[in-house]
């Protein structure tokens, strides 16, 4: 073998230039573990959705949770190459939500439309003190902590997409005079946070909007009375729950009453159930879009679903601009507003959707 003097001058400097580059490499190594491990790492929420063996989990109080919504919150994360490993999807192609996310974003973007997505933040994370007692006493997580969340929104923010995180605001009002942020027996958030919710999204996008001169809704509250989704879903009590009462903020419109959609609207609301209770069940003139209407003083267009806000409420934005071939140049702005569980438990998963033909 040659000594190092007696090496060829190429093959010496590359032997020189790899002695130097080791440390640094081993650092870089050694950050790319400890970043797996943290994407691997269990989160607090990991022995709730373990204890969770139905599709509902009794908590304190005679508050219910979402086991998926305790799925989704014991996933450190839930996108790129780990989004197959977490996600309920039915195909694993359809598993990462930021493809079809970034997607939906450009398409938009190309008609001269800014959208701006909203996830409605999981029950538990905002009451994670209702979760039950765990066996080994573990004390129950912080409220507000959801670190997914707030890594994918910075990955979703340097790919140039507006998302409006409702922890901090949602967090700040969760004893709120007009009552929580979250029902205590049904699956969605409450009229409070509706309210909530609408006043931060116009803050986002009234200057996106046409000025108006005048507001012609007018709001007040009230007090509703429903029976939550929750206790009829497997897991629940078997001796059921009462009707719950929570308050509501009532929008009227000063000619027509109840708020419509306006398909003329430059603003579009998209989602699942989240854009309709207590709008159209719970209560009425309460939901996300009577108080968005009330916020920005217009009538929002709106495309809501019962099922998915993921890729269904997508294809059916495709069937309106497919049946109205002037309905995207109507638009200025769309809200998407879904639960934020959808990164990982929606089975349709995150297809990309053409937004017109």
């Amino acid at each position: 073998m040659l000594s190092p003097a007696q090496q060829p001058p190429q093959k010496s400097a590359r032997r020189r230039l790899s002695a130097r580059l080791a440390p640094v490499l081993g650092v870089l190594l050694g950050l790319s573990a400890l970043q797996k491990a943290d994407a691997q790492a269990p989160t607090p929420f990991r022995p709730y959705s373990e204890t969770a063996k139905s599709a509902v989990l009794p908590g304190r109080e005679g508050w219910l949770f979402l086991s998926s919504e305790l799925h989704f919150l014991s996933a450190p994360e839930f996108w790129g190459a780990a989004a197959s490993a977490v996600s309920k999807a039915s195909n694993p192609d359809w598993a990462d939500p930021l493809p079809a996310i970034l997607d939906f974003h450009a398409q938009l973007k190309a008609h001269g439309i800014q959208l701006l997505v909203v996830p409605v933040p999981p029950k538990a994370a905002l009451y994670p003190e209702q979760l039950p007692a765990l066996e080994d006493s573990t004390p129950a997580p912080t409220p507000g902590q959801v670190p997914s969340l707030a890594g994918f929104y910075k990955v979703l923010e340097k790919e140039g997409v507006q998302v409006l995180d409702l922890v901090p605001v949602l967090l700040e009002n969760r004893k709120s005079e007009h009552g929580p942020a979250f029902c205590t027996t049904d699956s969605h958030w409450s009229g409070n946070a509706c309210v909530l919710a609408a006043q931060a999204i116009s803050q986002r996008i009234t200057a996106l909007l046409p000025a108006s001169l005048r507001n012609p809704f007018s709001a007040e509250w009230k007090s509703a009375s429903f029976r939550g989704d929750l206790p009829d879903l497997p897991g629940a009590p078997a001796s059921g729950s009462p009707q719950e009462t929570l308050p509501v903020r009532r929008i009227l419109h000063e000619s027509s009453g109840a708020v419509s959609p306006d398909p003329d609207s430059p603003l579009l609301l998209i989602g699942d159930s989240h854009t309709l209770v207590f709008h159209d069940f719970l209560a009425e003139n309460a939901g996300l879009l009577d108080q968005l209407a009330f916020e920005t003083a217009l009538a929002p267009d709106l495309i809501g679903t019962r099922g998915s806000g993921a890729t269904p409420v997508r294809i059916s934005l495709l069937r309106r601009s497919v049946k109205d071939p002037g309905f995207l140049s109507k638009k200025k702005v769309v809200v998407w507003c879904f639960s934020a569980r959808e990164f990982t438990e929606s089975e349709s998963g995150w297809q990309k959707v053409a937004v017109s033909r």
